[in-house]
């Protein structure tokens, strides 16, 4: 019975993982990578033929580790390296969490938004605005792919644990 309810809780795991990939305030990677876990100490994870060895469950911890370090730097790097300030770099922030509300097109345009709005409060110059607000939502897209990228891996790993 317990088996069962590690399998359930790995699944939404899972699948609450992927959606932190898109949502700012749910940690998608190491929620992917605690399923896998679940998973590995159930009897459906635990098999004889198992894909989740102790290497391979290591390098996706360091995985989740590293791409939630890298979600918090990439934006802000993205910002920096487009000329962006720390105005933008908040202003992103606050555009991203405002466009949590407002859906996926908000999740997308909220950084390059506030990021935009934070560099017009800081210099009134629109070309410099722009620059900074674009080097923002590149940086968010960047990351949200990389956590996206770490999250499906651990869910293909989940999966073919789970089958073998």
């Amino acid at each position: 019975m317990s088996d069962y309810i590690l399998l359930i809780l790995g699944i939404i795991l899972m699948i609450i993982g992927i959606i932190g990939c898109l949502v700012p305030v749910l940690p998608g990677p190491p929620l992917s990578f605690l399923g896998l876990l679940l998973l590995h100490f159930s009897r459906f994870g635990s098999g004889t033929v198992t894909v989740l060895t102790n290497p391979v469950l290591y390098t996706l911890g360091v995985i989740a580790v590293i791409v939630t370090i890298m979600d918090y730097v990439v934006p802000v790097w993205g910002t920096k390296k487009f000329g962006g300030s720390k105005y933008g770099t908040r202003g992103a922030t606050i555009g991203l969490i405002i466009g949590f509300f407002l859906g996926p097109l908000g999740i997308i345009l909220g950084p390059l938004i506030g990021a935009f709005v934070g560099e017009m409060i800081f210099k009134d110059d629109l070309g410099y605005a722009f620059k900074a607000g674009f080097g923002s939502l590149l940086g968010f897209l960047t990351g949200v792919g990389l956590k996206l990228a770490a999250s499906i891996l651990m869910t293909y790993y989940f999966v073919k644990e789970w089958i073998a």
